[in-house]
């Protein structure tokens, strides 16, 4: 199958063209069909799969052929981070340069010059609005925007947004939407949560599945068995035993970010933080200089598991282990892009072995563990968890004697 299949218009094609897009990807050929048919859609899919662009690339050329009545605030979709909304915003511009088609982010954290801009944007008429939640519902407060003439609303990374706490968001914002619309929500995810909203926002949706993928086969994946005192000498020595040139670090709180950015500080190794607490300059020039090599190490939450796109990343570490198996793939593919190769190193302390049992099961083997430096002493014994079920005896994370009683074998993989 190539993107001519799909009897795009001219110019949208024009566009793939220059991007050197010929053929589509799996949930791109499933699930523009379906848009174009104006079906309502549940997309299972993670970062990575070329989702925006499944999404993008129909409601483009929907767009293209619109009566003019219906292009002002034609699309809207709805990111949980500024640096998504802003990435999706640049996917239209590149996609849609001879279309004519206009976009505009709207995000908070800006100052008031840039509140303004977007204000003035969006009387001028955008046709896709790309939005955070937030401040989403402050334009519409003020009677900044009407959508009375809305046809596509766009979920995307619902799980995401729905685990940042914006759900009520997301059903006030639909209370200013018109009811007859497409919609299409897109998670890397389906836990009963996201569930719940589609059967509340969609209508009779058709549903695809792209299977989560496995890490890149150029991940050096490792593991260490550390306790939580051991973590920051043990990161210590592998940045300075190792020759990496750009790296990412993962904590599981926005706290966890902030201290661990200043023991590197105090160690006199560059690094900086990402968190929501900064300004959004602080945050856009934090990210323009590791994008350019400038900042070597970035500090932060899952957010920037889904939220950046940078290529050479050459090593990963989980300095907290990832609550949910998928955000450990989400973590480790930030390196290994583009057929090249990387190492993802993950700490593991003795609350957390279950999750990285988890993970072990949904990538489907056992990940190498390496030893502690000898300074460090020894970490925690590994004791495997071969059952979802916690033990009787909460304060305790097994049993003595060896692992709780369960089914034998490993949990199968979920699918999707």
């Amino acid at each position: 199958m190539t993107f001519d299949d799909f009897d795009f218009e001219y110019e949208l094609l024009d566009g793939l063209n220059a991007m050197g897009f010929d053929e589509p990807t799996p949930i791109q050929a499933q699930a523009i069909p379906v848009i174009l048919d104006n079906k309502d859609l549940i997309a299972c899919a993670q970062t990575g799969t070329g989702k925006t662009a499944a999404y993008l690339l129909p409601i483009l050329n929907k767009i293209i052929i619109a009566p003019d009545e219906i292009r002002h605030l034609n699309t809207l979709v709805l990111a949980p981070t500024r640096e998504l909304a802003i990435q999706i915003d640049q996917q239209i511009e590149g996609l849609g340069y001879f279309t004519g088609v206009s976009s505009i982010a709207i995000y908070g954290g800006g100052d008031g010059a840039a509140w303004s801009q977007q204000r003035r944007a969006l009387a001028d008429g955008g046709n896709v609005i790309i939005a955070t939640p937030g401040r989403l519902i402050a334009l519409l407060q003020m009677g900044e925007i009407n959508f009375k003439h809305l046809q596509h609303l766009i979920l995307d990374e619902a799980d995401r947004m729905l685990d940042m706490g914006f759900y009520d968001d997301i059903i006030k914002i639909i209370s200013y939407l018109p009811s007859k619309r497409q919609t299409l929500l897109f998670s890397a995810t389906m836990p009963p949560k996201i569930r719940t909203l589609a059967k509340t926002i969609l209508q009779n949706p058709e549903q695809i599945s792209i299977a989560v993928a496995k890490p890149a086969e150029g991940i050096l994946q490792q593991i260490y068995l550390a306790y939580d005192a051991q973590k920051i000498p043990l990161l210590k020595h592998i940045l300075k035993e190792g020759s990496y040139e750009s790296i990412i670090i993962f904590a599981s709180t926005k706290e966890n970010v902030k201290k661990l950015n200043e023991e590197l500080r105090k160690a006199k190794v560059k690094a900086k933080a990402f968190h929501s607490d900064l300004e959004q300059k602080e945050r856009e020039e934090i990210l323009r200089e590791f994008k350019s090599r400038a900042l070597p190490i970035l500090i932060g939450t899952d957010i920037l598991s889904r939220g950046i796109d940078v290529e050479g990343i050459d090593l990963v570490v989980n300095f907290d282990a990832p609550h949910d198996p998928e955000d450990y793939i989400h973590r480790i593919g930030r390196t290994a892009r583009a057929a090249t190769t990387g190492t993802a190193v993950t700490f593991i302390n003795e609350k957390d072995q279950r999750k990285l049992g988890a993970i072990e099961r949904l990538i489907g083997k056992e990940l190498p563990r390496v030893a502690l430096p000898a300074s460090l002493g020894d970490g925690p014994e590994y004791k495997a968890v071969s059952s979802n079920k916690k033990p009787k005896n909460n304060k305790r994370p097994f049993r003595r004697g060896g692992p709780p009683k369960g089914p034998k074998g490993p949990k199968p993989a979920p699918q999707g």
